[in-house]
C-alpha cells in the first residue's frame, strides 16, 4: 500500500492508569500511579497509527482526550500528512496558545500519524525518515529516587543488570546536601568508577541552594546535572552553566522548537534532551534536533523510548536515549534492551501493539 495516499478516518483516545513499581519519590512530588493516553488514528485504507502519552497526571487526561477527539474530527477526510497536520493542528488552538495541554495534544496526533506513515510503507519509521536500524545508547532511568543512599545503591546495581546499562539517573534534593553526597558515593562504590551517572534534581531547588549544592558535586565525575532550578528561568541557568564544569542537562519542559531555541540562544544549557509530548512529537523534534545539531548541542531524549529510538537514528548530535518501561505492562512486544543498548525491531513504524487484556485491566473509565 502506498504511504502517500492515506487518509485520515478517525482517532481513538483511552485513558489508562498503571501503577508504578518503583514509585516516583522527588523533591517536589510522589507518584505512585503513572496516566497513559493510548491513541489509535484511523485511516480509510486500514493503517491503524498507535502512540502513546504520558501527561504525568490522571486528571489531565479529561482535557486532553476530548483535544485529541477534536483534532480527528477537524482532521477527518485529509490526506495524511504529519506536517501539515502538525500545523493545522497548532493553528486550530492559536488563540488559547501553542503551549500546554495545545502543544500535547497535538505531539500525540503526530506520533500516530507517523506511525501510520511509516505501517504503510511497510518500513521502520527511522528508515521512513532517512535513517537504519540499528542499537541506540541508553541509559537506565527507572528508579534511583529519593530513598536512603544503602537502598539506591541496591537498586543501582539492580537496574545496572537489567540491561548492562553503562548509564544510569539518580535523583537528587534531599533535604540535607549531606545525604546526596552520601547517595553518589554508595552509586558509585556499587556500580564503579565507568558507569556514566546522571543526576536530576526535579527542579526542587531555589537558585541559592542550586549554586551550593551544584559547586559540591562539581567535582565528582558526574555526566550531567539536570534541572535543579524551576524549567523556565533561563538566566539562572545560563548562569550556572556558566559556572560549573559539569555539564548542565535541560529541556524537557521546551514547549516546541522556538523554546529549545530560545536556551541555546541565552546559553542556558550544555545538554538538551526535548520530550516529545511537549516538543511537539516527532515532527518538533525533527525540528528542534536540527537547531541543536547546527549549533553542535548534544541531544538526548526525555520519556518515549520506542519513538525516541528511531529519531535518535537520524539525529546529528545524538547522545542518549532515556529508557524507561514504564508503559510496558500493556505493549504486546515491549522493545528490548541489550549491552546498554536500546535494539529497534525491524517492524513497520514505530510497532508499538497494544496488549488490549492489560488494557482492559487498566482501563480508567471515569475519564
Amino acid at each position: 500500500m502506498s504511504f502517500e495516499t492515506l487518509t485520515l478516518k478517525s482517532i481513538r483516545a483511552r485513558p489508562v492508569v498503571l501503577k508504578l513499581k518503583r514509585p516516583v519519590v522527588a523533591r517536589i512530588a510522589t507518584l505512585t500511579d503513572w496516566p497513559l493516553i493510548l491513541i489509535d488514528l484511523y485511516t480509510e485504507e486500514g493503517v491503524i497509527g498507535r502512540a502513546y502519552l504520558e501527561p504525568y497526571i490522571p486528571k489531565s487526561m479529561r482535557y486532553l482526550i476530548p483535544a485529541l477527539h477534536d483534532l480527528g474530527e477537524m482532521l477527518k477526510g485529509r490526506r495524511l500528512a504529519p506536517l501539515e497536520f502538525f500545523e493545522a493542528a497548532r493553528k486550530s488552538l492559536h488563540f488559547v496558545g501553542y503551549e500546554g495541554m495545545s502543544m500535547i495534544a497535538v505531539a500525540g496526533v503526530d506520533m500516530a500519524a507517523w506511525d501510520a506513515l511509516a505501517r504503510a510503507a511497510g518500513v521502520p519509521l527511522c528508515v521512513l525518515l532517512g535513517g537504519s536500524v540499528g542499537p541506540v545508547p541508553a541509559y537506565n532511568s527507572n528508579g534511583l529516587w529519593l530513598r536512603s543512599p544503602a537502598e539506591v545503591a541496591s537498586e543501582a546495581v539492580e537496574l545496572r543488570e537489567e540491561g548492562g546499562f553503562e548509564g544510569l539517573k539518580l535523583r537528587l534534593g534531599r533535604e540535607r546536601l549531606a545525604d546526596d553526597l552520601a547517595t553518589i558515593e554508595a552509586v558509585r562504590e556499587a556500580v564503579g568508577s565507568e558507569m556514566s551517572l546522571m543526576v536530576d534534581f526535579n527542579q526542587g531547588l531555589h537558585l541559592g541552594e542550586t549554586l551550593e549544592r551544584c559547586h559540591a558535586i562539581d567535582d565528582l565525575g558526574l555526566a550531567w546535572i539536570e534541572e535543579p532550578i524551576v524549567y523556565d528561568n533561563l538566566e539562572g541557568y545560563a548562569r550556572l552553566t556558566a559556572d560549573l564544569k559539569t555539564p548542565v542537562q535541560i529541556g524537557e519542559n521546551f514547549y516546541g522548537p522556538r523554546a529549545l531555541y530560545t536556551a541555546l540562544q541565552m546559553k542556558a544549557c550544555d545538554y538538551v534532551m526535548p520530550d516529545f509530548m511537549r516538543i511537539g512529537g516527532v515532527t518538533g523534534w525533527q525540528r528542534a534536533a536540527a537547531i541543536a545539531a547546527a549549533a553542535g548541542i548534544p541531544i538526548s531524549t526525555h520519556l518515549y523510548p520506542e519513538v525516541a529510538a528511531h529519531v535518535m537514528r537520524v539525529s546529528e548530535t545524538a547522545h542518549w536515549l532515556e529508557w524507561q518501561y514504564w508503559a510496558n505492562p500493556i505493549l504486546r512486544q515491549p522493545y528490548e534492551v541489550e549491552a546498554g543498548k536500546l535494539h529497534i525491531p525491524d517492524v513497520p513504524g514505530v510497532g508499538l501493539e497494544w496488549d488490549e487484556k492489560a488494557v482492559a485491566a487498566h482501563l480508567a473509565e471515569s475519564f
